[in-house]
């Protein structure tokens, strides 16, 4: 039986899911957030597009070993067929995120962003959403920033603690503060309220529940080997215990 995690569930990061997993939880969230939003709010999904060039698939990796002393000059000319390379291709990225705009004038209110892999590492992806970050960080919205993915660098902030998973809310008021929900693999997502404009209610959002029903919806189950190791990053191996015991409880 699949286990009943407490918070995140860690195969949900594979990159064969993460991609379905982003979508579900962007549309999910617009859903749950618009009942208690209007008539003065509404959320919209938005996309950003970008280029990024990536290594298609994973090449052989062969290695020609010449005698010692040999140079790289001697080794290439005792080779009588080519090496099979892979060149970076460009590939267009879409990511979509929330934006809370207020109905009577159009204001952006607030973002919210889930993180990607590409948000994490190095390269064009993490170029473009810290410079989409900063754009926020500078203006009047505010800025929910949720990361549910072990993998990776996390974004740049001080005074944080080492944690699998993080939750940022920026408040535009209270900026360079921010509050910060760092959780790790056996404890609950936190809940927390979605910043508006002073004075309005804040509606908690409850990402146990969300991920619960994107779980069920998309039926996940059926994809995914509780049996074994998360595919990336895998957890420890005390983790992966935890895991089984879940299944058996």
């Amino acid at each position: 039986m699949p286990p009943a995690f407490p918070g995140m569930n860690p195969y949900l990061e594979s990159p064969d899911l993460w991609t379905e997993v982003h979508a579900w939880l962007i549309v999910q969230l617009a859903r749950h957030l618009n009942p208690v939003l209007k008539p003065k709010y509404r959320a919209a999904v938005e996309q950003r597009v970008y280029n990024e060039s990536l290594l298609v698939g994973i090449p052989d990796v062969s290695v020609f070993q010449g005698k010692a002393g040999q140079t790289q000059a001697t080794t290439t000319t005792t080779l009588n067929k080519p090496i099979r390379v892979n060149l970076p291709m460009s590939e267009e990225v879409k990511e979509t995120y929330l934006e809370i705009r207020q109905i009577s004038t159009g204001q952006v209110i607030t973002v919210i962003e889930v993180l990607s892999p590409k948000n994490k590492r190095s390269g064009e992806g993490r170029n473009h959403y810290t410079a989409k970050r900063r754009k926020v960080l500078e203006s009047h919205s505010h800025l929910v920033e949720i990361d549910l993915l072990r993998f990776g660098e996390p974004l740049p902030m001080s005074g944080s603690i080492p944690s699998d998973y993080r939750i940022l809310i920026s408040r535009a008021a209270s900026r360079p503060e921010a509050d910060l929900y760092p959780f790790n693999l056996q404890e609950p997502i936190p809940g927390f309220s979605l910043p508006l404009q002073p004075g309005d209610d804040e509606p908690t959002i409850d990402l146990n529940s969300v991920l619960q029903e994107i779980y069920d919806q998309a039926s996940f189950e059926l994809v995914i080997d509780y049996t074994r190791q998360p595919v990336l990053p895998p957890v420890t191996e005390s983790s992966f215990q935890w895991i089984q015991a879940l299944r058996g409880s």
